[in-house]
């Protein structure tokens, strides 16, 4: 039987070979060769020498291993934590140096991947590769975590009351078939072919190429989309401006909202419930905010009270993840191009709970900057609720 042959053999088993049968194969190739074999085999497969003989010895004494083993027990190379056992404690002690006790350790202020933690613990004398301090840090209950938000800092005592007031006007409001909407400014956008996050569908080895880098392209510009959200009817209109987003703007998404989608559905509505944050250019503190819903509520004759949600929570608002988490679905993997591209993503926005948005570029031009007088606030027909009268109040018209 020549080289080849065997090797032929062996390419054929080799897949479906563990490691104590493919030992036992390659004596018994080796055995029935005669002398020169076990030379011929280890040519011809690539085991060495020492295995095959190791297979002859067991096929000489007859004496296998049970079926579950390849190895006697206590073979194999002797575990690192066995032969070093320090290991365990110094690798703790760089993972976690402040509830190990050692808070002057080198790596405190370092990214611990493995090879960090490797080379710091062979400079400590250890021989251990990152491959087996990663075995050892899960071993240990340690895995790759990322950060995560639940510290919300210091809470206004009336939070929680704020809530369930804001919840207690909007039931009242829908009670009486008077409209209740949720409004708030999504993140601007930058113009241009760069990076959205998220994937879609696109042929295999064949992405959209976007710019390296996130810059402003002067000519293109940002989109400011501002939404209002139906908190009834489950629909949505967005807002898509070009210039500052100031409380001239946010008023005049609302306004737009109205005559598109709100007065034909609410023809005899006598108020109007806004729920929103209590900064941007809806802040409760906001001066010019308030003078443009007077002009608001002159224009429409509606009462319009305002509920906002106290600082810090506004990721309660409705239109977030009514409204706002669908839009971004829909454009995920998706360059914003053009404003154009910016408003057939956001108007193709559905949901199975039956979402409809409408929107529409709006592009006047906001000043930031602009002030309002003592003077022009006294006009403001503003009632303040007995309830946390800067969060809650009421502007009726003035005519």
């Amino acid at each position: 039987m020549d080289i080849r042959t065997v090797r032929t053999k062996y390419e054929a088993l080799r897949p479906v070979l563990t490691e104590r049968s493919r030992r036992l194969w390659a004596a018994t190739e080796a055995n029935a060769l005669g002398h020169g074999g076990i030379a011929l085999v280890e040519k011809a497969t690539g085991v060495s020498r020492s295995t095959i003989q190791r297979g002859l010895r067991e096929l000489e004494a007859g004496v296998g291993l049970s079926p579950d083993r390849s190895r006697q027990r206590g073979g194999g190379r002797t575990p690192a934590i066995v032969a070093d056992t320090a290991l365990l404690a110094d690798l703790d002690a760089l993972v976690e140096p402040t509830s190990a006790g050692e808070p002057s350790s080198p790596l405190r202020w370092t990214a611990k991947s493995v090879r960090t933690l490797s080379g710091a613990l062979q400079t400590l004398g250890h021989d251990v590769s990152h491959t087996t301090v990663a075995d050892l840090l899960h071993g240990l209950g340690y895995s790759l975590q990322a950060n995560q938000k639940t510290r919300e800092g210091s809470q206004h005592p009336d939070r929680d009351t704020q809530f369930r007031y804001l919840n207690q006007v909007v039931r009242r409001s829908v009670q009486r078939g008077q409209p209740a909407i949720s409004v708030d400014t999504k993140k601007k956008e930058l113009i241009g072919d760069f990076k959205n996050p998220g994937r879609e569908w696109r042929p295999a080895g064949h992405p959209e190429p976007v710019r390296v880098h996130d810059f402003l392209i002067p000519d293109a510009g940002k989109a400011v989309p501002y939404g209002v959200y139906d908190l009834q009817r489950n629909e949505g209109w967005v807002s898509v401006g070009i210039d500052h987003d100031t409380g001239s703007f946010a008023v005049n998404a609302i306004r737009e909202w109205w005559k598109r989608m709100g007065r034909p559905v609410y023809a005899g509505a006598r108020t109007l419930l806004i729920t929103a944050d209590a900064g941007g250019s809806n802040g409760s503190r906001l001066r010019l905010w308030k003078w443009e819903l007077q002009r608001f509520a002159n224009r429409t004759g509606l009462s319009v009270t305002v509920c906002h949600f106290p600082p810090g929570t506004s990721k309660w608002n409705k239109i977030e993840h009514r409204l706002f988490s669908h839009i971004a679905m829909t454009w995920r993997g998706k360059p914003l191009v053009s404003l154009a591209t910016i408003v057939s993503l956001i108007g193709s926005t559905r949901t199975d709970a039956g979402l409809r948005v409408r929107t529409e570029i709006d592009r006047r031009r906001y000043p930031s900057g602009v002030t309002v007088s003592d003077d022009e606030m006294a006009r403001i027909r503003l009632r303040r609720h007995r309830f946390h009268g800067d969060w809650n109040y009421t502007i009726r018209p003035n005519t």
